[in-house]
Order: C-alpha cells, then structure tokens, then sequence
C-alpha cells in the first residue's frame, strides 16, 4: 500500500512593496519608542540618583504589594531634614522640610509623581504611638524644601516619615526624621474635661530641683453646682509626677487624709507636697473620683536648678 506524504504549502516570498511596508512599520515602531524614551518629564534626576551601594540598603516599594519597610534600619537613597528639630506640645508649629539625593541633589516637586492625590505624604507619631498625624508638605520656592504645619500633642521624639514616589523610577520610597517635643508652653496647670474645671497652683513662684514644693489643687464645677469628690484609693484624689523621659514616677497623697472631713463643696482644695531631683519638663496626673467614675487629668510643669 502505498502512504501518500502530507503536502506542504509553502509561504510565497514576500514582493519588494510588503519588504518596503515591513521595514517602514519596524522604523516607525522604533521612533516611537524613542520618543517616549526620551520625552523629557520635566525631572532632571535618572533611576541612578535613586540607588545606593552596598548592603542594607531601602529598596523601592510596589504600592499594589505593601509590606512593612525598616525605614529608620535601612540606608535610604533621599536625605530628609526638618526645621526647627524642636517644637512645643499643644502648640502649632510650621515645619522647613528638605529632600534631596544621596549625592546631594534637591527634590523638588517636578521630581515626584502624585500618589494617592498628593506628591508628599509626612507621617509623625510620637514615642508612646497614642498621638499620630497625616499631613501633605507644599513645595516652597526654594528648589528641595516643603513646608508644613501640624500640632504634636504629646512630649518626646516624634519620628516623621516621608513617602513619596520618584519620577524617575514611578515605584515609592522612603525616609524618615526626627524631631523633639518639649512641655506644653513651660507651664500648663489649668485644665478642662468632663463638666469640671482645675487648676494646680504651686505655691513657689520658680520650682526648683532638691526644693520641696507645694501645690493646691482646686476644683469647680462649669455650671456653678456642687462637687461631689468621691474616695480613690482610700484618698479624695492621687497624683502622680512623671519626668519627660519616663525615667521613674512620685506618687503623691493629699495632706487631707481624714476623709471624715467636710470639703468646700463649691471648690474643694487638696494639698500636695513634692520634691523633684532633677531640672526639667515634667507632668502631674490627677486622679480623681465624680459619681464613681474616674477622672484622670494633666498638669505640665518646668522645674528650674
């Protein structure tokens, strides 16, 4: 039997017009991509800028596949500055931040790609992680430098982080900074919460360290009415000092330690006497008792030498 081979059509040459047609498609293609390749962004800084050698060193970041970064651990390619590297809690501060390359070159906003509505994003939390803010620095007319005013409301080293996505590259990256949050305005000894007003007054005009110092603490309430201040602890109220650094505490108990006695029921007043060793920013936690409910509030305080 005889097996018949299959047949195989074969492709016919291709005539000069479709050689000319296929050469002119491939050169347009490429002029194309050229063009894109070099289409000028407005940036004068290349991928290059946006590398650093060696180990540890922060990679780009892919915003569709977000992991946690070690920002402060690893080397970041951008340099961020803020100034003042000091500010006060409970006070506005408006902030000078500087970005630029490792080598030196300033990142302005022509440099950066918007990212979720904004070119810069600044991230600051303080120490304990209880107070965080979310703010967008705007460029200034200095080539490299943003400004931006936002409040801490707490004391400590506030870490900022700066995120931002290079033109260059179109993939995010970071940096991070630091600045310091002292006391609230040196001294801070009226408060408000709850219906009720207080004040710690300090009977020395100047606190100062290794000095016992005396303080009364005065409470009202907003509408005029009776106060009913409760027993915590077996006390009428404790307060408890802590310095700045958290380095250790004082416990304190009111001189009025018959609880049999009758206080002013319009603005009752508690004494309290400490001694503190050091000069520095300190705070006063009030506990008190309203109603069974517990009531803690802040007193800031400067001791001098």
């Amino acid at each position: 039997m005889k097996v018949m081979e299959p047949t195989v059509e074969k492709t016919p040459p291709l005539t000069g017009a479709q050689w000319r047609q296929l050469i002119g498609l491939t050169v347009a293609a490429l002029v194309v991509f050229a063009v894109f390749r070099w289409l000028p962004t407005g940036t004068n800084l290349s991928h290059g800028d946006f590398r650093l050698e060696g180990d540890n060193v922060l990679e780009f970041c892919d915003p569709s596949a977000p992991q946690f970064l070690p920002v402060t651990t690893a080397r970041s390619p951008v340099s961020f500055d803020v100034t003042p590297a000091m500010a006060t809690a409970g006070q506005p501060t408006t902030f000078t931040l500087r970005l630029a390359t490792s080598s030196g070159k300033q990142i302005g906003p022509v440099d950066l790609m918007v990212a979720h509505t904004r070119k810069l994003h600044v991230m600051a939390v303080d120490p304990t992680l209880t107070d965080y803010l979310h703010v967008h620095p705007e460029p200034t007319e200095t080539p490299g430098e943003w400004t931006v005013a936002f409040t801490p409301h707490t004391t400590g080293t506030y870490r900022l982080f700066a995120d931002f996505t290079p033109a260059a590259t179109a993939r995010g990256l970071y940096a991070s900074a630091d600045i310091e949050v002292d006391g609230r305005s040196g001294d801070d000894r009226e408060a408000k919460a709850d219906g009720f007003r207080y004040e710690l007054r300090f009977e020395q005009e100047i606190l100062r360290a290794r000095e016992p110092i005396d303080m009364t603490l005065k409470i009202w309430r907003d509408d005029g009415g009776a106060v009913h201040l409760g027993k915590v602890m077996g006390a009428f109220a404790h307060l408890v000092a802590f310095d700045r650094e958290r380095s250790g505490f004082a416990h304190l108990h009111p001189r009025e330690t018959d609880l049999r006695m009758t206080l002013d029921p319009e603005s009752p007043e508690l004494h309290f006497q400490v001694t503190i060793p050091k000069e520095g920013e300190y705070v006063i936690w009030a506990q008190m008792v309203f109603d069974e409910i517990e009531t803690f509030v802040p007193f800031w305080f400067s001791v001098m030498l």
